[in-house]
């Protein structure tokens, strides 16, 4: 694992269609369909601790063809106290399968959905990338405890698709 990617100011990021630029901290696809973290029924935003992760991780489900296709636009935000941020070490999953690119168990939304309820962030090794981290977002608890920093239309770099 790379060292957590901790200094003065907290910042995450996320990839979204430019379509829901304004919803991109709503967390209802989650809520909707559920994710590797999470039942469907919790509101969770999903982000990446560094854009390449966030950008990993939305070609692992689309691909990188419509990331070069459809408009897409990556959000930066910034945890406000990033001593909130409740850190999973790898050795902390029960199962290091969890971990690894595979769907989801119900063992493994259920270990997630109990931190989520408990805590408003939770920082959690990318199964995309093992050497980088995701952030999950407890829409229920987290309300004012991040902000906005900036929104750029994504252009993917050609080479990729």
């Amino acid at each position: 694992m790379n060292p957590l990617p901790w200094s003065g100011k907290w910042h995450a990021w996320r990839l979204d269609r430019e379509a829901h630029r304004g919803t991109w901290d709503s967390g209802i696809g989650a809520q909707t369909c559920g994710g590797r973290w999470n039942p469907p029924g919790r509101r969770v935003v999903y982000a990446s601790a560094d854009p390449s992760t966030a950008i990993l991780e939305v070609a692992v489900h689309s691909g990188f063809a419509t990331l070069d296709c459809v408009p897409y636009v990556l959000t930066c935000f910034e945890v406000l106290a990033p001593e909130t941020i409740k850190v999973i070490q790898p050795e902390d999953v029960p199962n290091p399968n969890w971990l690894i690119p595979a769907l989801p168990s119900s063992n493994q939304q259920r270990f997630a959905d109990e931190l989520l309820a408990q805590h408003p962030f939770v920082l959690i090794p990318s199964a995309v990338s093992h050497h980088s981290w995701n952030l999950l977002i407890s829409c229920d608890l987290a309300t004012d405890q991040y902000s906005l920093v900036s929104q750029e239309r994504f252009g993917l770099d050609t080479r990729l698709t």
